[in-house]
């Protein structure tokens, strides 16, 4: 597998992961919809060439490579499930699911929920100190 996230001149999402190898294909599109199943409200984009989610603010992205699927919860949501993400091999706000291992998707459903309401309180919290 290739590089997508540096080499994927894709416009959408579903373009995104048309373009990855039907291996990671259905664990892509799962992920996809674990996001927008904990975020309903969530926009889909694509941002540094890799899907991205939006909800006031960017919220996660994610990303294939040849042997993981990189997620981006920003290093907010990465530090508040600093326990259960100790698995597996991290960055500051980003971390990497083996392709050789289940994604842990309730766990990705916990995280964009945390983050969606971040991302709300902070809006809100904008919001405030402008009027």
């Amino acid at each position: 597998m290739q590089d997508f996230k540096l080499n994927s001149s894709a416009k959408d999402v579903s373009s995104y992961i048309a373009s990855c190898p039907v291996t990671v294909q259905e664990v892509l599109e799962k992920l996809r919809s674990t996001i927008l199943k904990a975020a309903p409200e969530a926009e889909e984009t694509i941002s540094y060439k890799m899907p991205a989610f939006k909800y006031y603010g960017m919220l996660v992205y994610f990303a294939a490579y040849k042997n993981h699927i990189g997620f981006y919860a920003t290093p907010t949501g990465h530090k508040e499930f600093e326990k259960e993400l100790a698995p597996y091999k991290q960055g500051k706000g980003s971390v990497q699911f083996p392709l050789n291992q289940p994604l842990p998707f309730s766990l990705v459903a916990k995280i964009v929920k945390f983050r969606a309401q971040e991302n709300l309180v902070n809006f809100q919290n904008k919001k405030k100190a402008k009027k």
